[in-house]
């Protein structure tokens, strides 16, 4: 039987049997059995360190100095990890390792690692070197490591990095994870470039958990690729110094859901798992406001252009503290839902060019006012708002972009006519006319008046109605104070003022009247009469076929 080589200590000797063993080596002061307590995360803007209480001498992010008896070499790890002996007959060789101090640089980089991996309450003096290694699962479970280097490293299994203080940052850029990807309640700091997770081009096959996450740097998922869901439930990312970005992730492709929400207080107080008792889908549904929650928080840009999320995109209960000239970048995303319903709407601008969405759920105060909201090319099927969404709030969601686009009030108008409110929707192509009359000339904007007031610019048909009216009486009382001679006076015709305006105002209808001839001032009202009758006649009719097309 392969033993130990004789120059390690007796720590690492007896890591040796519990590998072979496949059970967990346990260096912690007081040797409890089980896992060790786990509490909550860190208030946000603590970047190096995940737990609010401390586990006393086996804290391994305190300044406290472990003995050599809690000492492994790195050298040690790794000969355990690629060159480890058989295991006991009957036994399945893992490494598990909790509450040890791992001295030296631990390289594990172009290597294959077969066993089971799992680092508890650990303290890491240099950091992790796993770059283009090949594994099965590996889990950091509050751990303490200065920096975790790991691109293009390759699992079957799991990558667990929960409530581990990581303050030089993470790097998986082009890794691929069979499972999952989780996170939950770590806390990372930003490295050089003020990024704090680098993982351009991942690939993970299922879920990406990384709740109550709290970052310090840039989150970067540029072209990242997840089988299921990527959920930062409750996650505050603060953007560093050097780089503007909070969460970086454009052409990202998630195949179930984008969760940048709120996450239940009551899921993760006194869990004892690293995946709190809420974890994935809640299987009771709660009201939201009867339940304390911690808010998604970003502190600097967010950019999201070009992502698919095949299932949903849900932002809710979240909060956005943009800069100036930075924005919530949702541009060209695709969607079948989109869920925005924030508490209180971005700082900065939300941008949503040529987004495609199918159902849009959102509330009227999740958006930004003044002007803060950019809706070039939106497009989306149907309107289903969280709460009341009045008309005029929700025209003035659409004008609250920069410059005037009238295909937001088109798109807006054809998702209210799918859902039969065509009177709604010809109160927002209204409301565009008059938008777009302020981008004209001075002509043009008075024109634009006098077809407001006259006809609703033909989407009021009943004003040119109106107006018609009015015409005909103000005609009939002319002429019933100034009638006209008859054309020929041996000709006996009964003189009626009402008829006769009337017949000027209706030009095409012969009512009998035809036969006076007004003098010169007369002649005037008269043609008046006519053009108006023309105008207004024409509009009428038209806005009323519409109405009968429409119906």
């Amino acid at each position: 039987m392969e033993q130990a080589p004789d120059d390690w200590t007796d720590t690492e000797r007896g890591l040796w049997e519990a590998f072979r063993r496949g059970e967990v080596y346990d260096l912690r002061a007081g040797r409890v059995d089980g896992p060790a307590d786990l509490v909550l995360p860190a208030p946000a803007g603590a970047a190096v360190r995940p737990d609010r209480e401390s586990h006393g001498p086996d804290d391994p992010f305190s300044a406290e100095e472990w003995g050599p008896g809690r000492t492994v070499r790195a050298e040690v790890v790794a000969r355990l990890l690629l060159h480890g002996p058989e295991p006991v007959p009957g036994r399945v060789a893992s490494l598990k390792l909790t509450g040890a101090r791992i001295t030296g640089d631990l390289t594990l980089a172009g290597g294959r690692i077969d066993c089971y991996v799992e680092f508890q309450l650990c303290r890491f003096d240099r950091k992790l070197l796993i770059s283009e290694a090949a594994a099965g699962t590996l889990r950091l479970v509050s751990c303490a490591l200065p920096r975790l280097e790991a691109s293009r490293l390759a699992t079957e299994g799991d990558v667990h990095l929960a409530r581990c203080g990581i303050p030089g940052g993470i790097r998986l850029t082009d890794a691929r994870i069979g499972t999952d990807l989780l996170l939950n309640q770590a806390a990372i700091g930003p490295d050089a470039h003020g990024r704090a997770v680098s993982a351009d081009g991942i690939a993970i096959n299922q879920d990406c958990e990384a709740e109550r996450l709290e970052l310090l740097g840039e989150l970067s998922l540029r072209s990242a690729r997840i089988g299921g869901r990527l959920s930062l439930r409750g996650a505050a990312l603060r953007s560093a110094p050097n780089n503007p970005n909070a969460f970086n992730a454009p052409r990202i492709t998630i195949g179930h859901t984008l969760y940048l929400s709120g996450s239940d207080d009551s899921t993760w107080s006194g869990s004892r798992t690293v995946y709190g008792s809420g974890y994935g889908e809640s299987g009771e549904q709660v009201e939201y406001r009867a339940t304390r929650h911690t808010p998604f928080r970003a502190w600097g840009r967010v950019r999201l252009s070009d992502g698919r999320f095949d299932n949903a995109c849900l932002i809710t209960a979240a909060e956005f503290h943009l800069g100036p000239g930075q924005e919530l970048s949702l541009n060209r995303i695709q969607t079948p839902e989109l869920r925005f319903t924030c508490e209180t709407p971005p700082t900065g601008t939300v941008s949503l060019n040529r987004a495609r969405i199918g159902n849009l759920v959102d509330s009227p105060g999740a958006w930004p006012t003044d002007r803060h909201i950019s809706l070039t090319g939106f497009s989306y099927e149907s309107l289903r708002p969280a709460e009341p969404f009045p008309l005029d709030r929700r025209i003035a969601w659409v004008e609250s972009g920069a410059e005037f686009r009238p295909e937001a009030y088109e798109q807006l108008a054809a998702a209210l006519r799918r859902d039969g409110a065509d009177e709604d929707a010809r109160t927002v192509l209204l409301a565009k006319q008059r938008r777009r009359r302020a981008t004209l000339p001075l002509p043009g904007r008075l024109w634009g008046h006098l077809q407001d007031a006259a006809v609703g610019y033909g989407y009021r048909p009943g004003r040119a109605a109106t107006w018609l009216v009015l015409a005909w009486a103000l005609g009939t009382v002319y002429f019933q104070e100034h009638p006209p001679a008859p054309i020929k006076p041996d000709e006996k015709v009964v003189w009626n003022s009402a008829l006769y305006a009337a017949g000027k105002v209706l030009p095409l209808i012969d009512l009998g009247q035809a036969g006076w001839n007004p003098d010169l001032p007369g002649q005037w009202v008269a043609t008046a009469l006519v053009l108006t009758g023309w105008v207004l006649a024409t509009t009428a009719v038209a806005g009323v076929t519409r109405l009968l097309q429409r119906g």
